[in-house]
Parts: structure tokens; C-alpha cells; sequence
């Protein structure tokens, strides 16, 4: 299995008027392209806060993140047009709730990552996007495509609104996929669903992985899920603990 991310002594620290709070205290870890790889711990950890990081969202107090992408990468030593390039290629989000757009339709929801990526700059987009050229058409074929997919096609002129909690997780889930990212991080995306939906929604997840080879870092508090990722990585106390 080929190295997908690389995370070096990572640490991630807050000031608080407390003090300095640690919440990361150098993480050492590795992710292989295709993997899916569930993180579990007790709330506070630093889950998400790794996660966070990982997705570029947030930045390392200290320590090092490398994606192999057109060779070896470091994110944050990337400009502001590259990384956000970068973020919108090669990554994914679904969090524990949608954030859909409440004033767009699913599938103009879906769409909007491929919108971003036509705004960026020429240079900034072909660096990761590899020379793709993705007109609104294509964009909409990939968005009903992954629609019809996930399950919810049928509801791909609805809004947020108009859906239930599992379409919208799964609408957020294609927007995720839309520009075809290496990787998903997933912070809780079953959270707010009952079981039987939240069931049906990773098993869906695992199907892409498997079909695609996209890989997914979730962070859990489904130990049931979190038994059937290839492997669980425990967080206690800002470190990681393999399982």
C-alpha cells in the first residue's frame, strides 16, 4: 500500500487565559492510499482537532504533514491560492452535521466544490487538478451521477430543508466526492443520524472505498463502525495509540 499522508511530531497548542493548553502532543503517524481508518477516543482528545489539520483547515503549532500529490507536499508551505487548490482537489469534508447551503438544491449544493475549482486561478488549479477541465455540464453529470449513487437522485431539486437528516448526509457525502479527492475526512458523519440510517450511510462509504479506492479518515464515537475501518487509531490525551 503507497503512503498517502505523512504526520510528523505534530503538536498543536491554544492559548487560553488559563495558559497554554496542549491538545496535540506529537503525533507520528502514516495513512495508505485506499485505507479507511476510523480515530476514536473520548470527547476532548483532539480528534477533531487533528482532523482539522490533516484537512488543511487548521494549522500545526508545530511539526510536519507531507500528501504525496505530484510529488511530496507540505500544505502549509503553500500560498494562499495554492493550498486552497489543494484543499478543494485533493480533499473531501463530511462533518457530523451537513452544512448544506440552505438556499440551494442538492444538486447545486453537490456542484459547488467544482464551482470553487473553475474561480481558482489557472496556475493554482492545474498545479493539483492535473490539467482537468471541467465545464458546469460535466459537473452536473458528476453531481447526478453521484446522486443517483448515493440514493437520493430522486431528490436532487429539493433543498436542505425539504430533505431528511439521511439525504442531506448523503448529499453532503457527494459533494465530498465531486472532484474525485484522494481523500474524505469524515468527523462524526453518523452522528446525527438513527442507527439504520446511519448503517446505510457506511455502508455507502465502504462501497466507494472499495469501488474507488477513495480513502476515509473518520473520526467516531460508533464503536460498531469504527470495527469494520481497516484499522482504529485511539486518541487519548492528544496522543494516538494503535489498536
Amino acid at each position: 500500500m503507497n503512503t498517502l499522508i505523512t504526520v510528523e511530531n505534530l503538536h498543536k497548542s491554544f492559548l487560553t487565559p488559563a495558559g497554554e493548553l496542549q491538545v496535540l502532543k506529537g503525533i507520528d503517524l502514516t495513512f495508505g492510499e485506499g485505507e479507511i481508518v476510523g480515530i476514536v477516543g473520548a470527547s476532548g482528545a483532539g480528534k477533531s482537532t487533528f482532523l482539522h489539520i490533516l484537512g488543511t483547515l487548521d494549522k500545526p503549532t508545530s511539526g510536519r504533514l507531507t500528501y504525496e500529490a505530484n510529488g511530496s507536499v507540505d500544505p502549509f508551505s503553500l500560498g494562499n491560492g495554492a493550498i486552497a487548490a489543494f484543499r478543494n482537489r485533493m480533499i473531501g469534508f463530511v462533518f457530523q452535521f451537513h452544512y448544506l447551503l440552505p438556499e440551494f438544491s442538492a444538486l447545486e449544493n453537490v456542484t459547488m466544490p467544482g464551482l470553487i475549482y473553475r474561480s481558482l486561478s489557472e496556475a493554482d488549479s492545474l498545479k493539483f487538478g492535473g490539467g482537468m477541465a471541467l465545464s458546469v455540464k460535466d459537473l452536473t453529470d458528476r453531481a447526478n451521477h453521484l446522486l443517483e449513487v448515493l440514493g437520493v437522485y430522486e431528490r436532487r431539486d429539493h433543498k436542505p430543508g425539504e430533505l431528511s437528516g439521511g439525504e442531506q448526509q448523503r448529499v453532503a457525502v457527494a459533494r465530498a466526492l465531486l472532484l474525485e479527492p484522494r481523500v474524505v475526512f469524515a468527523d462524526e458523519p453518523t452522528g446525527n443520524l438513527d442507527t439504520a440510517t446511519g448503517e446505510a450511510l457506511f455502508r455507502q462509504l465502504m462501497d466507494i472505498n472499495d469501488k474507488q479506492g477513495v480513502t476515509f479518515i473518520i473520526v467516531t464515537h460508533n464503536e460498531s463502525l469504527s470495527k469494520r475501518c481497516h484499522r482504529v487509531i485511539e486518541m487519548v490525551d492528544g496522543r494516538l495509540l494503535n489498536r
